[in-house]
Parts: C-alpha cells; sequence; structure tokens
C-alpha cells in the first residue's frame, strides 16, 4: 500500500511541476513547452493502473491511433515529423485544468452546503445555462468546474444539470471573442469580421439556451433538481475571477491568451488567499492538493493528452496525403460552407474534436477576404454543436473525469439537441453568406 501511495504522490509532484514549467513558460525566459508534455505524461505513465478501465481503454486506443497515424506518415508519405514534440497536443489544456484544480483552495472550506437560495425545476437549468454561458465566455471549461461543484454540493449531479453545464459552455463558442474557438479561428483567418459573426452567433446562442430549457423540462422530471442560484454570493468567485481575468487579459499581460491566464491566475489566487492563515499553512494545503487531489486528476489528464496525441497524428497525417497544393474547393459559398459544417460535426461524432476538421478545412482551402468571415462562422457553430455531442470533446472529456459520467452518454442524450442545432446552424450560415455578400 505504501508503495502505491508513494507512486502516487511523486505522480502528482510531476503534474504540479508541469503546472510550474507551463507558467515559467509564459514569461518568455526559457520554452518549456517539452517539459510541460515530458512531466504530464511521466505522470499518467505512473498513474496508468489507477486510471479506470474504460477511461484506459480509450486513451490507450487514442495513443496507438495516434502514433500509428504519425508512422504512416513518416514512413509511407515521408512527412518530417518533429517526434519529440508529439506528445505536446493538448498539454496546454492539461496545464489549464491542473490551475483551476486550485480553485477547490479558495475560500472557506467544509461549508458542504450550497450557498444561496435554492432553485429548481426548468427556472433552475435556465439559471444554471445562463450562469456558465455568460462566465464561461470569460473563464472558458474553468466555470464548469466553479459551477458544477457548487451543485455537487447537494449531491451527485444529475443528466440535466450535466447537460445544463455541457450546452451552457459550449454555445458560448458561437460568439465569444474571449473563447479558446474564436482565438483558433482569429490565427487561421486574421480578416475575420467580428460584428458580422456575433450578430447572427449571440441570438443563436440564445436559441440554445431556450432550447436547453424547453428539452430538458420535456424530457425530465426537474421538480428536485438543483440549478445555479445567480445570487450575489453565488456569483462573487466566478465574477470576481472574470474581472481578474480581464484585467490581465486587457492591461497587465496582453500578449497572453485567456486558457494562459486561467493557468496562472487561479494558482495564483489559491496561495494568496492562504496567505492570510501563515506560509505552513499555506505549504499544508498546497502539498496535501498535490499530494491527492492532483493524483486523482489521472482520469482528465490521461484522456486529453491521448486526444492531443490523436489530433497531431490525424493532421500531420492529412498534411502529407494531401500536399499543400490541393484545394478543397474553388469557391468557399453557401452549399460549400454548409458541407464543411456537416462534416466537421458528423466527425465529432467519431471522437474528433471539432478543432482537428476546422483546422484541417483551412489548411486546404483557399479563402478570400470575405469568404474568410464566413468560414469562420462555420468553424465557430460546427465547434458549438460538436462539442457538445462528441464523446472527446473537452467538456464532455472533463465532465467524465470531473463528474463520472461517460462521454458516450453525453452524446447520446445530446443528440436531439445536436440535430436541432445544426438545422439553426445551417439557416444561420445561409444569413452569413448573405450578409458577408
Amino acid at each position: 500500500m505504501q508503495e502505491t501511495t508513494s507512486r502516487q504522490r511523486l505522480a502528482g509532484v510531476l503534474i504540479l511541476l508541469g503546472l510550474i514549467a507551463q507558467i515559467i513558460g509564459f514569461t518568455g525566459w526559457l520554452c518549456t513547452a517539452h517539459a510541460v508534455s515530458y512531466l504530464l505524461w511521466a505522470a499518467v505513465l505512473l498513474l496508468w493502473r489507477d486510471i479506470p478501465r474504460r477511461s484506459r481503454i480509450q486513451a490507450g486506443v487514442l495513443m496507438a491511433l495516434g502514433t500509428l497515424m504519425l508512422l504512416v506518415a513518416r514512413f509511407v508519405y515521408g512527412a518530417e515529423v518533429d517526434w519529440p514534440a508529439m506528445l505536446q497536443g493538448n498539454a496546454f489544456v492539461a496545464a489549464m485544468l491542473v490551475g483551476v484544480s486550485f480553485i477547490s483552495l479558495i475560500g472557506k472550506q467544509g461549508t458542504k452546503g450550497a450557498t444561496g437560495q435554492r432553485v429548481t425545476g426548468a427556472g433552475g437549468i435556465l439559471r444554471t445555462w445562463l450562469g456558465v454561458h455568460f462566465l464561461g465566455t470569460i473563464l472558458n471549461l474553468s466555470t464548469v468546474f466553479m459551477v458544477g461543484d457548487k451543485l455537487a454540493r447537494r449531491g451527485p449531479l444529475t443528466t440535466p444539470q450535466l447537460l445544463a453545464l455541457n450546452r451552457g459552455l459550449s454555445s458560448a463558442a458561437l460568439w465569444s471573442p474571449f473563447f479558446a474557438s474564436m482565438a483558433v479561428v482569429i490565427a487561421l483567418v486574421p480578416d475575420v469580421q467580428y460584428a458580422q459573426i456575433a450578430v447572427v452567433g449571440f441570438p443563436m446562442a440564445m436559441l440554445s439556451g431556450l432550447l436547453t430549457t424547453l428539452e430538458l423540462r420535456r424530457r425530465f422530471d426537474l421538480t428536485e433538481v438543483d440549478g445555479f442560484s445567480l445570487s450575489p454570493r453565488s456569483l462573487l468567485m466566478p465574477v470576481g475571477m472574470a474581472a481578474l481575468v480581464m484585467l490581465f487579459h486587457f492591461w497587465l499581460t496582453p500578449s497572453l491568451t485567456i486558457v494562459s491566464i486561467i493557468t496562472f491566475l487561479l494558482p495564483g489566487v489559491a496561495v494568496l488567499s492562504n496567505l492570510r492563515d501563515g506560509p505552513r499553512f499555506t505549504l499544508r494545503r498546497i502539498r496535501q492538493h498535490t499530494t491527492t487531489r492532483l493524483p486523482a486528476m489521472r482520469g482528465e489528464i490521461s484522456l486529453f493528452l491521448a486526444a492531443g496525441l490523436l489530433t497531431i497524428g490525424l493532421s500531420t497525417l492529412v498534411s502529407a496525403a494531401a500536399g499543400s497544393d490541393w484545394t478543397l474547393f474553388t469557391r468557399f459559398g453557401t452549399p460549400q460552407a454548409m458541407i464543411s459544417f456537416a462534416a466537421i460535426t458528423l466527425s465529432a461524432l467519431v471522437g474528433l474534436h471539432p478543432i482537428i476538421g476546422v483546422s484541417v478545412l483551412a489548411s486546404i482551402l483557399n479563402l478570400q477576404s470575405g469568404e474568410q468571415t464566413l468560414f469562420a462562422f462555420v468553424a465557430l457553430s460546427s465547434w458549438a454543436v460538436g462539442t457538445s455531442v462528441g464523446p472527446l470533446s473537452g467538456i464532455n472529456l472533463s465532465l467524465q473525469g470531473r463528474y463520472g459520467v461517460s462521454g458516450y452518454r453525453m452524446m447520446k442524450n445530446n443528440l436531439l439537441y445536436a440535430a436541432v442545432m445544426s438545422l439553426l446552424s445551417l439557416v444561420a450560415i445561409a444569413g452569413v453568406s448573405y450578409i458577408v455578400g
């Protein structure tokens, strides 16, 4: 028993070192990308036998496929493969999740009851969606843990609660300028006109909230299903964190992405909030967090890293097989945009994160200025729908690792929602195509 405990503690230390290496990398003093990925992967290897069997099989298959694709790209198509960097996929997301875990060290501990007035029923579901959606536009994935952990204080999360968390966050991809999806899109098509995206994307997101509330009210008995209270007490910590993120994003560290800021800000706030009780108390809590909570994140970290390896393998293979001169469409109009949306969303159903389809599509298109905005909306809408239903999306991997719900169960429960949102997205794509002319 002692050997297992020592192994898990060592893994926890490696995970913490991976987070520290990531934060050091933000300063620009050192390039720590290799170190972050190697430390996190080493921790996964140490914790491999402790990962639940279902997650272990899933991660193992993803790793094997990603590695196989890299080998085929190298030895069949003669592609140049950066082998030392093959483990870096999703390492920055895994490091962010480690940083987010320090939320549990902020504020008073031992308060098991949920704060604020209890809200249940369809109104509670809508409040959960609203809370996750609007805070998630800034805080991204960390909002799901803030709201989800608060709801979990009353008991294990129910399917309607999990679906509200899932859809509240994923729909933020439709319009939020601070969301991870927007960062990817702007990097791929820098001439995108954000205003033309937002004028369609924001109403689409609101329809997602309305659809979620009406559908869950019809499918489930929500009488005793708790929602997230939007009272000032419940919102104090997430709103305060959102304000700090904006302070760093616009004034203190404008060169860093929102994901990067969240990665160092939450652990920093956690340490500072504990220093009021003295450095010895703070060190004891950090040590306890490192040796117990961080090894318990093995499911989340392993799935994210494995999915990242698959992404690198697939994108490398597609680039090697298709070549750099080939163009999928000579013109990117409404029909081509609709086909692209359907392809990316359907690929999410078989486990490919929308970022793969979006990145691959961008690499095989020659887009003009107006087409870039249309492509951007296709990317954002397919991301919003695909991440809600995809079993290997970031939100569903996180819900699986944190709350034990199967990604495939989430997919099954989201199929009707994804179908309706897809039809709305196709209509919206036609609208954006008309706007950009």
